[in-house]
């Protein structure tokens, strides 16, 4: 028989046995949970990336409109104190009104130039949201234009035809321009004299769930991967129409679809020449960028993202109907396939698409691209805050394809 003190060990092991298994099965459920989180944080994160948003903020507090002068004074952040030209959508975007160069700054406050109040009571209004659009539809610029259908997969997307004047019309010079993710083909309109003094026609484009044209069947971005098919069916209205050679231009998104159009259309031998601003060249770069620089997480949770995005079995959790290809997406590892003269527009301070993979693509293909670099422009909005290099650079360019 086992002695008092025998018994008395045998009992103290079995305690703490029970005591250690209960602190292990407490860790395990721990890391679970924690495991949980993770994965439903990289969800959220890869849905909202793919989700076109409902509805933005008015983040601008208005603080005073001065009418006698034409001034307005703003909240003073890193977007409403850079110099150029801009538009505020203002009071529920009920209103909006075009804003000129930056006329005084102090510590809380930016005083600027009141352009034109395109709609809205200005006077009444107490916050807005910022915007690059600057011009709202074709008829700011005092061009002749046309609403057109584009017959794409899904029914007739909307689109503006900005026609040639007279003889060049006639020369079959067309440039069809793609806007970016969660904005319209408004953004686009900054291009249009630029090219129409060059002679092109002008097709400005809207694509699957931007809000005009016609959603897909899971109303999700797919960042390029689908919107392509869009572009291809423009190409296919421009060449019915009499294009000959046809100049792409893609902003943000757009420029990823662009990249798309160029290297899987059916239609891409009409290309001549391809212009991207502050493009998204590599869908990897830019999550990464997203989730460790902007929001503070470990480069792992990117990688979790990414793995979210491109898996089929991740359509509950991002709502995508077939997942998206970013190695597909990725231009820097994909360069040598390109074939088409570039111009690549960016601002080494952009804050949602950096630079980098832009000058990547720069460097691994200098005999196609020519790469402006900008700064203090922030994104997609080179054009608002240095209009004259822009200009000069898209001139410059569009002349060198004869």
């Amino acid at each position: 028989m086992a002695s008092g003190q025998q018994r008395r060990a045998g009992s103290r092991a079995r305690r703490g046995l029970a005591v250690g298994g209960a602190v292990a099965v407490g860790v395990v459920a721990g890391a679970a949970l924690l495991g949980a989180g993770v994965a439903g944080l990289g969800a959220l994160v890869a849905r909202t990336v793919v989700t076109p948003p409902k509805k933005k903020p008015d983040d601008v507090r208005i603080i005073g409109v001065d009418e006698d002068s034409g001034e307005i004074a703003l909240s003073r952040d890193h977007e409403t104190e850079v110099d150029g030209r801009y538009g505020l959508w203002f009071s529920g975007d009920t209103g909006y009104v075009r804003l000129g160069d930056v006329v005084s700054l102090g510590d809380d406050q930016v005083i600027r130039r009141i352009e034109r109040v395109v709609f809205g009571d200005l006077a009444a209004a107490t916050a807005g949201r910022w915007s690059g659009w600057y011009y709202l539809t074709p008829r700011d610029l005092g061009h002749d234009y046309r609403d057109v259908a584009i017959d794409t997969e899904l029914g007739p997307a909307p689109a503006w035809l900005i026609p040639a004047d007279g003889d060049d019309a006639r020369g079959g010079r067309w440039a069809v321009l793609v806007h970016g993710r969660a904005v319209k083909r408004a953004e686009t309109l900054r291009a249009v004299d630029t090219f129409h003094d060059a002679g092109y026609t002008v097709l400005a484009i809207s694509y699957r769930n931007d809000g005009d044209a016609p959603a897909s069947v899971d109303g999700r971005y797919a960042l390029g991967d689908r919107e392509w098919a869009d572009v291809d069916a423009a190409l296919g209205y421009a060449v019915a129409s009499g294009a000959r050679d046809v100049v792409l231009m893609g902003w943000s998104m757009g420029g990823a679809t662009v990249l798309q159009t160029i290297t899987r259309s059916p239609r891409a031998d009409v290309v001549r020449g391809v212009v991207l601003e502050s493009p998204v060249v590599d869908w990897t770069d830019t999550i990464d960028h997203q989730v460790v620089t902007v929001r503070g997480m470990p480069g792992a949770f990117s990688r979790l993202v990414e793995r979210i995005l491109g898996s089929r079995g991740s359509r509950q959790l991002t709502g995508l109907e077939q997942p998206v290809d970013l190695a597909r997406l990725n231009f820097v590892d994909r360069a040598a396939e390109l074939r088409l003269p570039m111009l690549v527009l960016h601002s080494d301070d952009d804050q949602f698409v950096p630079s980098r993979a832009s000058r990547a693509l720069a460097v691994a293909r200098p005999d196609i691209v020519r790469y402006e670099p900008f700064d203090t422009a922030q994104h997609t909005r080179l054009w608002n805050y240095a209009p004259v290099r822009w200009t000069s650079a898209l001139r410059e360019f569009l002349s060198s394809l004869g």
